[in-house]
């Protein structure tokens, strides 16, 4: 799983936690669907590997999602991560072109699952309880539902849209795979392998060197424009 987000102006330190206890589940439950996935499709690499679990040490790579987001947040420019890929072997498959496709976007779709989830607790709480008055009378919930509730259904639409780009390495790449003729699937997965680091550098250099910013205003018109339909407030 890649992780995209805009830089930011100041941060402050509620904005951080709320942002850490947001994107913590969202990069958890990401991963764990794509090792879930493989798992249900008969591949047990990512269970014994560890993945099938909710512990963030377990998917935390600690470069990618810890050193080079903290660096490109101090430099404030866009900021990338990402989590240990989760481990599986398509020969274990009983269609590997359809299997890779559903390991894919088991991804993406826990990150929709969670949005939903978190923008159902967000109506529930406007439509049951003086909203105002709670914000006013409560800083405890102030903050869960002003700044973690959205942040927490705002990252996993970042996640869910970045991540079902047709690009390797992202998920979405996968459909790859799905048309690809068999003959040629062990090249297609090389590329796989190297795609990360090319990725990363062309997708963080564009915006610096052009001053475009292609990814950001794709987030824009989806995560950003559903997210205003979705949010009570």
């Amino acid at each position: 799983m890649v992780g995209y987000h805009e830089p930011m102006g100041s941060v402050s330190i509620p904005y951080v936690i709320c942002s850490i206890l947001a994107f913590v589940p969202a990069i958890v439950l990401h991963e764990m669907g794509h090792a879930f996935a493989a798992y249900r499709l008969g591949d047990p690499t990512a269970k014994s590997a560890g993945r099938l679990s909710f512990n963030p040490i377990r998917h935390i790579d600690p470069f990618g999602t810890v050193i080079m987001p903290l660096m490109l947040m101090l430099l404030n420019m866009p900021i990338f991560g990402y989590a240990k890929p989760v481990p599986y072997n398509p020969q274990y498959f009983e269609d590997p072109r359809k299997g890779d496709l559903i390991v894919g976007l088991a991804g993406p779709a826990a990150n929709l699952i969670q949005a939903l989830v978190g923008t159902a607790i967000a109506w529930a709480l406007y439509t049951l309880t003086p909203i105002v008055s709670l914000v006013q009378s409560s800083e405890l919930f102030y903050y869960f539902y002003l700044l973690f509730l959205p942040y927490y259904i705002l990252i996993n639409l970042f996640l869910l849209f970045f991540n079902i780009l047709p690009i390797p390495p992202l998920d979405g790449s996968s459909i790859f795979a799905f048309f690809c003729p068999k003959q040629y699937l062990p090249t297609y997965y090389k590329i796989q392998q190297y795609a990360l680091p090319i990725f990363l550098v062309i997708v963080i250099l564009v915006p610096q060197v052009l001053g475009v910013n292609p990814i950001g205003a794709y987030l824009d018109v989806t995560a950003y424009n559903l997210f205003n339909l979705m949010y009570p407030v």
